[in-house]
């Protein structure tokens, strides 16, 4: 906390006035990050008709910044192994997470389906572990193109319109 106030230029009471601690500082790093990265992410798609379109952008979109994806997981990663792994276990900080991404999911697909906005978060969180270990043999925009397909034919399937 110390070094955080030094590089900000303030006070270490002035940081802890704002953050008890640096839980609590990390957590607010974290949903400043994912509020902007949905921002980002999501910008395009009110110009896009079609999920299939939408999928395409996605995997533009991570293959343009997999490299801010891979990075913040690792932060991520490294903060919570140093934490009490009960405390963050179906915690409230990581399921309004998990609700902002569902409902930029839902957003995303025209709909809202719980399994399929699961599916497709660990779809996303999938790419990035795979680059994050090195594969490059991945193409990302080809396999978000198939996503797309993929749930499109799940919610034709099952009643939804495309």
């Amino acid at each position: 906390m110390r070094e955080i106030a030094k590089e900000l230029k303030v006070s270490t009471g002035t940081l802890y006035h704002y953050f008890p601690n640096k839980k609590a500082l990390f957590e607010q790093l974290v949903e400043d990050m994912v509020q902007n990265e949905l921002s980002i992410a999501t910008a395009e798609w009110e110009t896009l008709k079609t999920r299939q379109e939408r999928a395409e952008a996605l995997g533009k979109y991570l293959n343009g910044n997999l490299d801010y994806h891979i990075k913040s997981s690792y932060l991520m990663i490294d903060f919570s192994q140093h934490q009490d792994s009960e405390g963050y276990i179906d915690s409230e900080f990581w399921r309004r997470l998990c609700e902002r991404y569902q409902g930029a999911i839902y957003e995303f697909l025209g709909v809202e389906d719980r399994a399929l906005a699961d599916f497709i978060m660990c779809f996303v969180d999938g790419v990035i572990l795979e680059r994050l270990l090195g594969i490059n043999t991945i193409d990302v925009v080809e396999q978000c193109t198939l996503m797309g397909k993929m749930v499109n034919a799940y919610l034709e399937k099952y009643g939804f319109n495309s």
